[in-house]
């Protein structure tokens, strides 16, 4: 997309070279780590996998040694795909979805409340809707609006009369907006979780054909594909989303689909697609957002470790994780 606008006063920070704007770390946080390892929004197995793998590579460790205090809250209950009935066509395993994501949901809600930040690790993509209603529901006890990042190689914004597949992973976003008011948009009694002017979408590159006419019924005006990123360039791009995102909300939550990076440097992904973000682009993303301190929560989904080449995607994870949460070059 292309737009003029005026530099922002974080924006114009970013020309200052990292050596003179000094290297102060952003402020501590209580981080707390919640698993989702839900792979049933899917047909390719196991991105249930996906949170033991980005622990075995030392997430929190690693946000420890940039002085936050991390907790495991542990995983959220998942029911297995062999012992379940996959129920209709067009929404796979819907009813056992929503249950582990009004959970998710939960969890996320009581993390928020004792004062700290949510980082969820998934499985698939459909665990958002329960991230995302969770976080929503906290902000809505306190009148006030969620923005949200969506960052995926996919819009996910099908419903289940659109999608092709019946793969829920594909749906969450639909939901999240109220486009689809089916069971996975009802956790919680309002609706929609997040507004379409505060909701941006960052990196796609595979969009169904129902989708986009979808993202136009949504009212998402603020989708930039890896086009946008070639032509524009990262920095450009995620000072306008963030911008957005942040326009008259208390903060925002950041959706991490890690398909969204190239699979050159992200082998390991439950749907991978070409000509992704390379690793410094991802890297550069994450540490924007970490520049700008509005990040309210997060999750990282979609490692698949069945495919990956040792553990890479998983370790790449949790690096992109560290710049999200202020590590930085100097």
């Amino acid at each position: 997309m292309s737009k003029v606008v005026e530099m922002s006063a974080a924006a114009q920070a970013q020309t200052t070279p990292q050596s003179i704007r000094g290297t102060q770390s952003l402020p501590t946080r209580k981080i707390r780590v919640i698993g989702v390892p839900l792979d049933l929004g899917a047909s390719r197995r196991g991105v249930d996998m996906g949170p033991s793998a980005v622990r075995v590579a030392g997430l929190e460790a690693r946000l420890e040694a940039l002085g936050h205090h991390v907790v495991d809250g542990g995983n959220i209950k998942v029911e297995i795909a062999e012992t379940q009935k996959p129920g209709e066509a067009n929404a796979h395993y819907l009813k056992q979805i929503t249950e582990t994501c009004t959970r998710t949901a939960d969890a996320v809600l009581k993390t928020l409340e004792a004062g700290e930040t949510p980082l969820v690790l998934g499985g698939d993509h459909s665990i958002a809707a329960g991230t995302v209603s969770g976080v929503s529901e906290y902000y809505h006890h306190q009148k006030q609006k969620l923005g949200l990042i969506w960052i995926d190689a996919h819009s996910d914004i099908n419903t289940p009369e659109t999608s092709p597949s019946g793969n829920v992973h594909g749906m969450p976003l639909a939901a999240l907006l109220g486009l689809w008011t089916g069971p996975l948009g009802a956790i919680y009694e309002h609706s929609p979780k997040v507004a379409p002017e505060n909701t941006v979408i960052i990196g796609v590159r595979d969009i169904d054909a129902a989708e986009r006419e979808n993202i136009r019924r949504a009212g998402v005006t603020e989708v930039y594909t890896m086009r946008d990123i070639d032509e524009r360039g990262m920095r450009t791009v995620m000072e306008e989303a963030l911008r957005t995102a942040g326009r008259g909300t208390a903060g925002y939550h950041v959706s991490l689909d890690m398909d969204w990076i190239d699979p050159e440097d992200a082998p390991g992904v439950g749907t991978p697609v070409r000509g992704g973000a390379t690793y410094r682009e991802a890297h550069l993303a994450m540490e924007i957002i970490a520049d700008h301190g509005r990040m309210v929560s997060m999750e990282i989904v979609e490692v698949n470790p069945v495919i990956d080449e040792h553990n890479r995607t998983a370790d790449l994870a949790v690096e992109l994780a560290c710049s999200a949460f202020g590590k930085k070059i100097l």
